[in-house]
């Protein structure tokens, strides 16, 4: 039965992502929500200047519409282990319920940031959208809400993989919570950074979602898989109008939404840190950035021809299809590997 409903609601997510383009791609067309191209980005990107952006409120709303659906049919079905999740094992499941409520609040209000963002690009015709600083303390006060939120529940237990259960209210586990903190807002920030080119992120973020729908049946967790299989659905429908030659771009809106989604289904799982292996090409991404920035201004030199590194193998004459493929196939193994350690961790 719960298997029905996960493919059920995949389906919905796609259907709804996929269909929802067909009239509100136009529509921001029409309200010339058109992305600006950064005079220092490639030059062969000038011809997508116009193309409408926040196009991240297709998937938006196609992920809340299919667990909105799943959630409804498991309480009517009153069936499988994910009603008693829901609704007779709440008690016993809590933790599950709270991470899964908590982590797509923490999503949306990313989105949220994001449509901000986007908002002031589009409309008051500033590129570089909101400033650093602003986008910086209402990521860290969404992450931090989050987090708290966790902690009020009484969800003081994370688990490292070799290692077991930490506790995190004494001691060095008291560590925990500024680091996951910082471990939130970076992979916000990472995913929005893989957000470069016509796909990528989609496809990617596509491929974690499916990695964590498999661990939520390893770990019995069948909140995080209801949102792993939306996200993973959403995105899929998000790939007819964003693969090359992309009609629409998630925008800020959608890669933030899509960052704060990642984080939910890493911590949804007990096991965060997995997510460093998992989201590897966020990470590679975001810490090619940087690594430029500190080299350029150490030495006035460049280590790739143009930073985050998509963009560099651009420049070295791959094609965007092929830098989705090459990165969703590091991911993919990036995921594999994440599983096995997971796997043999919880025998």
């Amino acid at each position: 039965m719960d298997e029905l409903i996960l493919l059920a609601c995949a389906l919905v997510a796609f259907a709804v992502t996929a269909v929802l383009g067909v009239w509100m791609i136009p529509y921001l067309r029409k309200l010339k929500f058109g992305q600006t191209i950064l005079e220092e980005g490639p030059a062969w990107h000038k011809s997508k200047q116009g193309t409408p952006v926040m196009g991240g409120l297709l998937f938006i709303i196609g992920i809340l519409v299919a667990v909105t659906c799943g959630v409804c049919v498991a309480v009517i079905a009153q069936k499988g282990a994910l009603y008693s999740e829901l609704v007779s094992g709440f008690a016993q499941h809590k933790t599950y319920i709270i991470r899964g409520v908590a982590g797509l609040v923490m999503a949306l209000a990313s989105g949220a940031i994001g449509f901000m963002d986007d908002y002031v690009k589009v409309v008051k015709k500033q590129n570089l959208g909101l400033t650093v600083k602003q986008k910086t303390v209402l990521q860290l006060l969404v992450g931090a809400a989050y987090l708290g939120t966790l902690l009020l529940n009484g969800d003081t237990t994370t688990h490292i993989p070799f290692i077991g259960a930490v506790d995190t209210t004494s001691g060095f586990g008291l560590l925990y919570w500024p680091i996951a903190l910082i471990f939130i807002f970076g992979f916000m920030n990472s995913v929005n950074l893989t957000d470069g080119i016509d796909g990528l992120c989609t496809t990617v973020t596509m491929v974690v979602s499916v990695f964590f729908l498999l661990i939520s049946a390893l770990l019995a967790n069948h909140c995080l898989g209801l949102f792993a299989v939306c996200v993973a659905g959403g995105c899929a429908g998000f790939l007819v109008w964003n693969l090359k030659p992309a009609k629409v771009f998630m925008g800020d809106t959608g890669s933030l939404f899509l960052g704060g989604a990642v984080c939910a289904m890493a911590f949804a799982s007990g096991y965060p840190v997995i997510l460093l292996l998992a989201g590897i090409l966020y990470l590679i991404e975001a810490l090619s950035d940087v690594l430029q920035v500190f080299y350029y201004k150490k030495t006035r030199k460049r280590i790739f021809k143009m930073a985050p590194i998509h963009h560099h193998f651009e420049m070295c004459g791959w094609s965007e299809n092929k830098i989705v493929v090459v990165f969703s196939a590091v991911t993919a193994v990036g995921c594999a590997i994440a599983g096995v350690l997971l796997y043999f961790n919880t025998l």
